[in-house]
């Protein structure tokens, strides 16, 4: 009997890699994971690319002339920009950017305070059965960047072969309007290819940084380079094992970027005009997030979550402030820290680490930091936390949970969402789940109560939603969608 178990099991053995050999050889599947880093899924990879190539030609047959990076008319007919110059301007590029009023938008990852709070006109709350209205659907290529928004145009970075892509879309059709890119391939085995960090426009400008460190300025109307650095190289600084991920931030006339040098080259910030270095600081072994420019002790300054701690840094020349510890597991954090008013601040990882609120106290010139509450109730592991309310709102792994900012006491918990990401609008939690369902829940501390749900995009889903201009935009890393969320007229 034990040998004819012995038979049976390695039949089925061979069943398996058989069924898994069709995968790979005949429908053009490949291995990847989920969010826990255990569960295989399956995503086409070639096929995808073939379906954006054909999409964009067939956008190109059909639309009215475009720009492209050379500044001639038509759609961009190659994904290659000409080189130019590393740090100062390009050639023919102004010399300073005319100052100008921000147009509405969605400008920054996660929002203006990086806080995931969207803050424009009211949205619809009361939704179809079948889901909100579909106002475009396009194939995109692979990365896990959001979207920014402005001037009637949605920007995101994403892997096409072997070129990492800037690319401009029409916010109301999801044309391709221009595309900026450079050679640089990333792929890691969870979370497959693709480059992983927000970009941010301010004032006609937008600022992309690549998995592998290329750091580039772009013309936000044209995609030309204004300037372009690479922050790995020319800081001394080795890649993290999941690819640069923190989006740029503007401090006043800088863009401050996360390298993780050592040697003070942790933190730098270049000329957001001319891409030249201002300042450098910190040794740390960078983690997973961006930076943020907040106000505590009633000073305004920038702060992030490293591989060991959370810090603040003065905005002007990035003079450390403040520090307070936080290792974890292989130094993985990844969700932004949460401002709970002018002297608290809320952090969360995953990998059995936690959540705790600390304060930050200022005294003259000098700051410290302890310690007011620390549990195991959320562990944001890469999406981060809202504050609603007095209360915080997040994903514990994949689960949605409510815990009361005060306390750390555990209100609820409920709603299986994998590990997707979550933005706050109004006194509604939109939820886009880790297989591309959008789900609006409530965000009250009584219940966990979902209102309405449909599915939006197909595939693994990490991508941070965006709402902007009574639209609702979300992709991942095959498909990017628009749908109306404005209220009804």
């Amino acid at each position: 009997m034990l040998k004819k178990g012995v038979r049976v099991l390695a039949i089925g053995g061979v069943g398996v890699v058989l069924v898994i050999a069709a995968l790979f050889l005949f429908v053009g599947l490949r291995p990847g994971f989920d969010g826990t880093g255990v569960m295989p899924r399956f995503a086409s990879t070639g096929a995808d690319y073939d379906a954006l190539e054909a999409d964009r030609e067939r956008q190109r047959a059909n639309a009215q002339p475009a720009v492209n990076v050379e500044g001639a008319t038509g759609m961009p007919t190659a994904l290659s920009s000409p080189p130019l110059p590393v740090g100062g301007l390009a050639t023919g590029a102004p010399s300073r950017v005319e100052v100008r009023v921000e147009p509405e938008g969605w400008t920054d990852f996660r929002g203006s305070g990086r806080d995931g709070k969207y803050t424009g006109a009211p949205i619809r709350t009361e939704w179809p059965r079948d889901g909100l209205p579909l106002l475009w659907k396009h194939p995109i290529g692979p990365g896990y960047a959001s979207f920014v928004v402005a001037d009637g145009r949605a920007f995101t970075i994403e892997q096409r072969r072997r070129q990492e892509v800037v690319a401009a879309y029409d916010l109301a059709t999801g044309r391709e309007r221009w595309t900026n890119a450079w050679d640089a391939e990333f792929v890691e085995t969870m979370g497959g290819p693709g480059p992983r960090a927000t970009p941010t426009y301010h004032l006609g400008l937008v600022y992309a940084l690549g998995a592998m460190g290329e750091l580039r300025a772009l013309d936000a109307k044209s995609g030309a380079v204004r300037w372009r650095r690479n922050i790995l190289t020319e800081n001394g600084a080795p890649n993290l094992d999941w690819g640069m991920s923190g989006a740029p931030l503007i401090v006043d006339d800088a863009v401050v970027v996360l390298p993780g040098g050592s040697g003070g080259r942790s933190v730098v910030a270049y000329d957001k005009r001319t891409g030249d270095p201002r300042w450098r600081a910190l040794d740390d072994r960078q983690a997973y997030t961006s930076p943020m420019i907040v106000t505590l002790g009633g000073l305004r300054q920038i702060t992030f979550v490293s591989a060991t701690r959370v810090v603040g840094l003065a905005a002007e020349n990035g003079r450390l402030l403040w520090e307070y510890p936080w290792p974890t597991s292989q130094g993985i954090n990844a969700a932004q820290p949460l401002m709970l008013g002018n002297d608290r601040v809320f952090v969360s990882s995953g990998y059995g680490q936690g959540a705790a609120v600390f304060e930050v106290t200022r005294d003259g010139e000098r700051f410290a930091t302890r310690t007011l509450w620390q549990n195991m109730r959320m562990k944001n592991k890469f999406t981060s936390p809202l504050l609603h309310d007095g209360y915080i709102y997040g994903l514990d792994e994949a689960i949605l949970a409510c815990v009361d900012a005060a306390t750390g006491e555990l209100k609820w918990k409920g709603g299986r969402y994998g590990y997707g990401q979550v933005m706050l609008a109004g006194d509604r939690l939109i939820v886009l789940t880790e297989d591309g369902e959008v789900v609006q829940v409530r965000a009250t501390p009584t219940r966990h109560e979902e209102v309405a749900s449909f599915p939006a995009i197909e595939g693994k889903t990490w991508n941070h939603p965006v709402i902007a201009d009574g639209r609702l935009l979300v992709r991942n890393i095959s498909e990017m969608a628009a749908f109306d969320i404005s209220m009804p007229r």
